[in-house]
């Protein structure tokens, strides 16, 4: 299994627009690095997740996530946005920070097992503000991919 986030997974000048295009932008970095087949099915089954319940969190977080036979491997694309970009968040703030967390439909609990340890580093306020601060991609994601699997 190759890395769960590399360098090339990461943007830290997110486009402005809605959430389907930011979704869209990071999701095309995971088909350039392989590790999705068929864009327009992946963001087929992104819609279908964020239909269920918004995945927009407190305090400026997105983490759109599904499992889809489009996903080669466990994956988490990371984009930071200066516009912010709305998730349906409870505290009606827009997502400055967003993680795209891709599963392999067979995968069992690999993308919730990301998304627990993930939930459980976003309350620190340490954590967000590094991501915040960070300027180069290759640290956020060796930053995050430490955090993550710690």
């Amino acid at each position: 299994m190759s890395d769960l986030i590399t360098a090339d997974l990461v943007d830290l000048d997110l486009p402005t627009g809605d959430r389907r295009e930011v979704v869209r932008s990071l999701a095309e970095r995971l088909v350039k690095a392989g590790r999705v087949t068929d864009l327009e099915q992946f963001l087929a089954d992104i819609e279908a997740r964020e239909a269920q319940m918004p995945t927009g969190l407190d305090g400026g977080i997105g983490i759109p996530h599904c499992r889809s036979t489009a996903v080669t491997e466990p994956t988490l694309g990371f984009g930071r946005s200066t516009a912010g970009v709305d998730f349906g968040a409870e505290d009606g703030n827009p997502a400055d920070l967003v993680f795209l967390i891709a599963a392999p439909e067979g995968g069992g609990s690999d993308h919730m097992t990301v998304l627990a340890a993930l939930a459980r580093r976003l309350v620190r306020k340490s954590f967000t503000g590094e991501l915040r601060s960070v300027t180069d991609p290759a640290a956020a994601a060796g930053f995050i991919a430490k955090e993550v699997s710690a």
